[in-house]
């Protein structure tokens, strides 16, 4: 089984990848934030994680207002990094781990954490500030996958404190029931006190950082109790996001070892460092079985439907560059690409010779075997001038004439405006 071999928390300010990136790892001003990080590479060097599940949280780079979301998690194989307006950071991307994210998803889903899921995303400094400095990358490679998981705490109502404990309850769960042998760390990011908007700007309270540090390890659940007011008033509005480190504590049993911490102040934002080691007994083989039929129910009996093919997050992984450029037909100028040439519009896109001959031969069901949602087909069909009847006629292997007589009335339509371009 898979396995939670500890808990990490770091703050993620931009000035930990700024100093970085500026070799100031000798500066007297900048030194401490690296020699507080030593503890932690030395932690990950030793113990080699498999996998992180890497809570943080977006700072409107790449989750806008248009779509906000509570707990987002990431479902893809690989993260990039984000332009935040300088250009982007010259680090690799990061490697996800696809078939735990989907079984972590599956799991939070079955106890009633409404999630929303991302993939082809760029992360910004709330993910890759800290976790530069925190693993070497030997042949500029990261040396684990992550499964990152991006907190909603800039737009209220964010999630409690308390719903971020239990959702770490809840990882635990899930995390102990993946029946593959992994080793597996929680890393929560963001944090201590500050704040960096309004009047109160440059706001820091170092006494409730260090209680804080305390309470996190020692006692969580006076943590989880407290609201946003609260934390805005110890440690800044901003500071309020450390609800993000009680998903780390939550993920970890009660029995926990702390066998590291720091803090330093340079100037916004209280920087720390945390290592929490889990001494806790994993969940018993019975326990974690009795969970996995749990996370199954609601699609149980379903393979048994001809014809049926559930969307699910393995397929739209597998698809989804396939599904992202048909998706591109809303854009009229990717509809006259794909129109006036389309194996220049394929090539653009990279798509797989499989994927270019399944388009050009419309072979509508093929399109579903192979992971298309059939949302996208409707778009294709649109751009091509082609009724939803035609495609569900091609569903069934049957002439449209054949599936308009098991119809009640002779109509045709599709989701086409005011024309095909």
């Amino acid at each position: 089984m898979a396995r939670i071999i500890g808990g990490v928390a770091v703050s993620h300010t931009p000035t930990i990848g700024f100093a970085y990136d500026h070799s100031k790892q000798n500066d007297p001003a900048w030194a401490p934030i690296f020699t507080a990080f030593e503890p932690l590479r030395a932690w990950f060097s030793e113990h080699k994680p498999d996998v992180l599940i890497y809570v943080f949280n977006d700072h409107v780079t790449s989750f806008f207002f248009d779509h906000y979301s509570a707990f987002a998690l990431g479902v893809g194989e690989q993260y990039a990094v984000a332009d935040e307006g300088g250009g982007a950071r010259d680090l690799p991307p990061a490697a996800g781990h696809p078939a735990l994210a989907r079984h972590i998803a599956t799991s939070l889903v079955t106890d009633e954490f409404d999630m929303s899921f991302f993939q082809d995303k760029p992360l910004d400094h709330g993910f890759f500030s800290p976790m530069s400095v925190l693993l070497d990358r030997p042949d500029n490679q990261w040396p684990t996958t992550v499964v990152p998981l991006q907190v909603g705490v800039l737009q209220f109502p964010i999630p409690s404190a308390a719903r971020c404990y239990k959702l770490g309850q809840a990882l635990r769960r899930a995390v102990e029931s993946y029946p593959e042998d992994l080793k597996v760390a929680v890393v929560a990011t963001g944090g201590l006190s500050h704040q960096v908007h309004g009047e109160r700007a440059g706001f820091n309270n170092t006494e409730w950082d260090h209680q804080f540090l305390d309470l996190i390890t020692q006692d969580p659940a006076q943590l989880a109790g407290m609201t946003h007011a609260e934390y805005a008033e110890l440690g800044g509005l901003e500071g309020a996001e450390v609800i993000m480190w009680l998903i780390m504590r939550g993920a970890l049993s009660a029995n926990v070892k702390r066998l590291h911490s720091s803090y330093y102040l340079p100037s916004m934002t209280g920087i720390a460092t945390l290592i929490l080691e889990d001494e806790g007994r994993p969940a018993t083989g019975a326990q974690q079985a009795r969970h996995r039929a749990r996370m199954g129910e609601q699609l149980a009996g379903a393979e048994k439907l001809q014809g049926t093919y559930a969307f699910d997050l393995e397929r739209s992984v597998r698809a989804y560059r396939i599904n992202r450029y048909l998706h591109e037909m809303i854009r009229p100028e990717h509809r006259a690409a794909f129109l006036v040439d389309p194996e220049a519009s394929f090539e653009a896109a990279g798509l797989s010779e499989t994927e270019r001959d399944l388009i050009r031969r419309r072979d509508w069901r093929g399109l579903i075997h192979y992971g298309v949602i059939f949302f996208m087909l409707e778009k294709l069909g649109a751009t091509l001038g082609v009724p939803n009847l035609h495609i569900y006629a091609a569903m069934r292997g049957e002439s449209v004439e054949a599936f308009m007589k098991t119809r009640n009335t002779q109509v045709n339509y599709s989701v086409a405006g005011k024309g095909r371009v």
